[in-house]
């Protein structure tokens, strides 16, 4: 997470939660000359279109207040979807034997990209295996992690 990131989520979070969400990630997007700020935003019983314009109201309303980002932008607020990005430590545990798709920030073995099964996950690094090979990752050297979790095609059928 870049420093700006950080300083977002920071500011963001409390608003977020007094709406009953909890915030997933927030991603700054700088295509051209206009960033985008876009909000990953979750609830135990989903989250609507409704619930991503009234957190975007509230946020952009913090932003305006506070100026994080100089000039314009674009606020964007989603929930996280099934593929799901990784921002935290704590969003890969759930997800070992899953399938992950990680891109680093440097080579690591010749390699910014992985795709494959996540292993394990302790909070400082993960293990992916990719062709029956593990690989170790630092999670400091992650640029960014997308989880696509298994579906059931069974789920919901008699």
């Amino acid at each position: 997470m870049s420093g700006k990131e950080a300083l977002l989520t920071q500011l963001l979070r409390p608003t977020v939660e007094d709406m009953g969400f909890s915030l997933w990630g927030i991603e700054l997007i700088s295509p051209g000359r206009r960033p985008t700020v876009r909000l990953y935003i979750e609830a135990d019983a989903g989250v609507t279109v409704d619930d991503c314009a009234r957190v975007s109201h509230q946020v952009s309303g913090v932003l305006d207040v506070e100026d994080p980002i100089n000039g314009e932008y674009t606020l964007e607020v989603s929930s996280p979807g099934v593929d799901r990005l990784l921002f935290h430590a704590d969003h890969y545990a759930p997800y070992v034997g899953e399938l992950l798709d990680v891109r680093l920030r440097l080579p690591i073995e010749g390699r910014r990209r992985f795709k494959g099964t996540l292993g394990s996950a302790d909070g400082e690094s993960i293990v992916i295996v990719v062709d029956d090979e593990p690989f170790s990752l630092p999670l400091r050297s992650i640029d960014r992690a997308r989880a696509f979790p298994r579906l059931d095609i069974n789920q919901g059928k008699n």
